[in-house]
């Protein structure tokens, strides 16, 4: 066999192997994507109960709040304050917010930073599933 033809087998074989791996990592992707969060429901009854998040994209502090909750984030009240530019806009300077993240339970309290989803839930009175 001639040298070109076999690299021509080994281009193929490569690029084959690479397109098997990516068809497998987008499945992966998408069927992580539609798994329920065991945190659903909680995040549910944050917003039912009025509860907000303040934060910016730019966050790491957001960021890590954010992952607490996985996919079930997406259903909790957030509210963006950061312009492209990194300054708080009006919406946020209105409500009186200092720091990221800033939450707000229904009965106006805060709770400022980090917290942990037992301290949402002893502030909110929404239960947390159990493990």
């Amino acid at each position: 066999m001639s040298t070109s033809k076999q690299s021509t087998y080994y281009l193929y074989g490569t690029a084959a192997l690479v397109v098997v791996g990516l068809v497998i990592f987008a499945v992966n992707n998408s069927i992580e994507q539609n798994v329920p969060s065991p945190y659903d429901e909680f995040a549910q009854c944050l917003t039912n109960s009025g509860v907000t998040m303040y934060g910016a994209w730019w966050c790491p502090h957001c960021e890590n709040q954010k992952d607490l909750f996985g996919s079930a984030f997406d259903q909790v009240t957030y509210m963006e304050c950061s312009t492209a530019s990194r300054t708080m806009n009006q919406t946020c300077r209105d409500a009186g917010i200092e720091g990221y993240p800033t939450w707000e339970f229904g009965d106006g309290s805060r709770a400022s930073g980090e917290q942990t989803l037992e301290s949402l839930a002893e502030a909110s009175g929404c239960a947390l599933p159990s493990e």
